[in-house]
């Protein structure tokens, strides 16, 4: 039951954060207003580090590894994202977000020797790209060059934070999750900041309202720190298959909320197309369900 509540506690966090990115983008610029996220975030995990009493890492292979994948995950995926959402609704920005699966599967096969792909997962894959696809099509058609532009960075950054999970599944599996979370967080709001501030101003002299800052402050605490010690609490207490269903619901909460609360239409393609994605992440899922099972009556 406590597991159940977490899972649902951890799809609403996670589906509510696509709305308060669009909510603070009506003030705040994109890479700045992502980097900042990250400070307080990662100031809050430092905190949790050294309550624990854990070690940093120093060895130049894990810093490497946090780097790389800090820029990949937090200044890539994050920095696409916020530029994108400025131009798509919050909705079809999560369902985008959502191929992470079907990218991963398709570098995984490189990388990883028990994630290969069969015919299953490849009909997987196929269907999220079809998918894709009609989205791509109907951003193009409805919205415009904008709305196109926008979904294709949020599906670079899935790409993108794809990889860099696969290289953390072959490389960082020895790392805490708490220093993992932190290491990416701070080797990749540098960029952000670095890039966003030169080309957005100071942020000191940004339209701070009441909305930007309780935007801000949800992404930060409940978003990414909260969010992060659930997720790890739930994948110590449940089956992985089943924590990864997460990646279904999301999407559907974020659609909801954006249609509730910012009045965000969708039409049937991008329903259709939403769908194929979501049915896609579906059989991936179901596939490592069962290749789970497999393996679990062959050790008994």
């Amino acid at each position: 039951m406590k597991a159940r509540l977490v899972f649902l506690i951890l799809c609403y966090i996670w589906g509510s954060t696509w709305l308060f990115i669009k909510l603070g983008l009506e003030d705040l610029p994109p890479l700045t207003f992502a980097g900042i996220r990250f400070v307080i975030a990662c100031s809050i995990l430092l905190v949790i580090i050294r309550v624990r009493g854990l070690q940093l890492p120093r060895s130049s292979a894990d810093l490497q590894l946090l780097a790389l994948t800090g820029f990949l995950s937090f200044t890539v995926n994050y920095g696409t994202i916020f530029w994108g959402e400025q131009h798509i609704s919050s909705g079809l920005a999560a369902v985008l977000q959502a191929t992470i699966p079907v990218f991963g599967l398709v570098i995984a096969h490189f990388y990883l020797p028990n994630e290969r792909m069969t015919w299953t997962k490849l009909f997987g894959v196929v269907l999220g790209i079809m998918g894709v696809t009609v989205v791509f099509s109907d951003q193009l058609a409805i919205a415009g060059g904008k709305a196109l532009a926008g979904s294709v960075a949020v599906v670079v950054g899935s790409a993108v934070v794809a990889y860099s999970n696969v290289l953390v599944k072959a490389r960082g599996k020895k790392m805490d999750p708490v220093i993992l979370a932190a290491g990416q967080m701070f080797f990749g709001l540098i960029p952000l900041l670095l890039i966003g501030i030169p080309l957005e101003g100071n942020p000191f002299k940004f339209h701070w309202t009441l909305m930007s800052v309780v935007a801000l402050a949800y992404l930060a605490v409940v978003g990414s720190v909260i969010a992060f010690i659930l997720y790890y609490w739930l994948v110590h207490n449940i089956d992985v298959t089943k924590s990864m269903l997460i990646a279904l619901v999301t999407p559907v909460v974020a659609v909801i909320l954006g249609m509730i609360v910012l009045r965000e239409e969708l039409n049937w393609r991008t329903i259709v197309g939403g769908a194929m994605i979501m049915l896609g992440v579906g059989f991936i899922v179901r596939q490592k369900r069962r290749r789970e099972n497999v393996e679990l009556v062959t050790d008994s």
